[in-house]
């Protein structure tokens, strides 16, 4: 490739899933969302978030970082607009914290919805109180250096998914789901028919009126638990 062909490092300009579809996203659960994306899309269950009362949905500015070293989480917050989710591949990395309380009450007062970092934070007491939405892998007292370069706004890879910027990111107690930017819409229909049987299904369960799934003897009959004809 030649070198004016070369993407910057930082992107500055990206192409965000629709406001709307946030908004209406934020209304359903990660694992709903997760389901009818196909059972994929969830990130890896380490990365939690610090208080189960949190929840956002957004769109994906993406940082790639070299463990221990924030300065571009700090650069993410300059381009970050309103509403942006700031999700971090940092290696995994728990060595030292990639953040702490200055940088999320920076969020706060940007707008940012949300931050999701595959390494570790600090200042956990402080940021549940303030009430932020932050998902880390872990936490760590130490703190980070800030000169290693690194890049914004290019696919990254964090907690066994592919990130793209601009893509859906919901979180809530159960953890992130990922949406790819063009399928996000298609998703709300089927999310709105799922929840619709799942709350079918409660009541069902809760009037007794049906106490197993329908489909149970047959998968059980394909997987071969039990004969053709037969039930439990």
């Amino acid at each position: 490739m030649s070198q004016a062909a070369a993407l910057p490092d930082v992107i500055r300009d990206i192409e965000r899933v629709a406001p709307d579809v946030v908004a209406e996203a934020a209304k359903f659960p990660s694992s709903i969302l997760a389901d009818v994306a196909g059972r994929r899309g969830a990130l890896s269950g380490r990365i939690t978030a610090l208080a189960p009362s949190m929840r956002f949905a957004g769109p994906a500015i993406t940082v790639e970082v070299r463990p221990g070293d924030n300065l571009m989480i700090h650069a993410a917050l300059a381009i970050a607009k309103p509403g942006d989710v700031i999700v971090v591949d940092g290696k995994g990395d728990l060595s030292s914290a990639l953040m702490g309380e200055i940088m999320c009450q920076q969020a706060v007062a940007l707008g940012v919805a949300a931050v999701v970092i595959d390494g570790a934070v600090r200042d956990s007491e402080a940021i549940r109180e303030l009430g932020f939405p932050m998902y880390a892998a872990g936490l760590n007292p130490n703190g980070p250096t800030k000169f290693v370069p690194g890049r914004l706004n290019h696919p990254i890879s964090i907690g066994g998914v592919s990130v793209n910027p601009g893509d859906l990111l919901v979180g809530d107690a159960d953890g992130v789901t990922v949406i790819e930017r063009d399928k996000a819409a298609a998703m709300l229909p089927l999310a709105a028919e799922k929840v619709a049987m799942e709350t079918g299904r409660i009541a069902d369960i809760k009037s007794r009126k049906s106490l197993r799934p329908g489909w149970l003897d047959g998968a059980l009959r394909a997987a071969g638990v039990i004969k053709e004809g037969e039930t439990l």
